[in-house]
């Protein structure tokens, strides 16, 4: 297991059961990191804060987070070249331990807290492995021009609740921009269509840019679209953004049931333009994709229900695409 800084405990033995279980279970679904491969992840992690430093928090501990959790989410992150995060929060002690348990060869980059009722004091975040992808120099957030949006209303001011992030890596010869982005959930699912329609617009737009500079672009994070084929995936499919084949039928949130046939809590999306030679990837190409079902292989000793479970891990499965470079 991987060390914890500062912890010298060591793990009960059902913890050290399930992590060897869930080692067994990444390498039969990840895909090994090969020499023309790009393995791209994005992950809400839930309220991703503070950290109670024991194995096994109890009912009087808060947060709920504890060691157990953190080796399963930097393991299952350590599987990735990037790992788009959502939800991190004001505190940075989880992804603190997250960074120094993943080793020297990682680094993040990250946004302040955006403040606000509906910015929930987020930052978003990238975690990547500097052996398999550098920095190409670009980090920006997206702000609209104040003359650009059709859609401003009191529930949907002239700016994203949470600004998306964009961030600029290469590997081999691909240059790729990585948008991130957790949209406003609203009191209702309308309210999130101005904010899906400006993110969908501004995509397009940029993507005809940067694609005459041989950069590709891809967004990525939590989309909050309720299921797909509805008014929010309407929104966010209407300039052409594209989700891969290979995504389309994997469950986003751990309480998406197994006889979901409208594919409901369709939340996270990775996608990209794939129509146009214009926008479309350049030097890259999806080979396959997929979540990640972490739930067999944490707490198994507790038999946690899911409610208890998304407060020391997450709601929402870990989705991504392995490119070919």
């Amino acid at each position: 297991m991987r060390p914890i800084p500062d912890f010298f405990e060591p793990p009960p033995s059902h913890v050290v059961n399930d992590y060897y279980n869930l080692v067994v279970a990444l390498n039969n679904t990840i895909p090994e990191k090969t020499s023309n491969n790009l393995l791209i992840a994005t992950w809400n992690l839930k309220k991703f804060s503070s950290l109670t430093k024991k194995w096994l928090s109890d009912s009087n501990d808060s947060p709920k987070r504890d060691f157990t959790a953190i080796q399963t989410i930097t393991e299952i992150v350590s599987r990735f070249d990037v790992v788009a995060i959502q939800e991190v929060m004001g505190n940075l002690r989880a992804l603190r331990y997250l960074i120094n348990m993943l080793g020297k060869d990682w680094a993040f980059l990250m946004t302040d807290i955006t403040l606000g009722v509906a910015g929930g004091a987020e930052r978003m975040a990238f975690v990547f492995n500097r052996t398999r992808v550098k920095l190409s120099g670009l980090a920006c957030e997206l702000v609209i021009p104040p003359d650009w949006s059709e859609n401003i209303t009191n529930q949907y001011p002239q700016q994203f609740a949470r600004t998306p992030y964009a961030v600029s890596f290469k590997r081999e010869s691909a240059t790729f921009i990585l948008v991130t982005l957790h949209i406003d959930y609203g009191d209702q699912s309308i309210d999130r269509i101005p904010e899906l329609k400006d993110i969908a617009k501004w995509m397009y737009d940029w993507a005809e840019r940067v694609t005459s500079w041989h950069h590709n672009l891809i967004t990525l994070g939590d989309f909050n679209i309720d299921r797909e084929g509805d008014e929010l995936w309407g929104a966010f499919t209407s300039t052409g953004l594209k989700v891969p084949k290979c995504l389309e039928n994997q469950k986003r949130s751990i309480f998406a049931t197994a006889e979901d046939t409208k594919k409901e809590k369709y939340y996270d999306q990775i996608a990209w333009f794939q129509d146009s030679a214009k926008n479309n990837l350049i030097e890259m190409k999806i080979n396959d994709g997929d979540n990640f079902d972490f739930l067999p292989y944490v707490y198994q000793h507790l038999s946690l229900k899911k409610n208890s479970i998304q407060h020391r891990i997450s709601d929402h499965y870990p989705l991504w695409c392995e490119f070919i470079i």
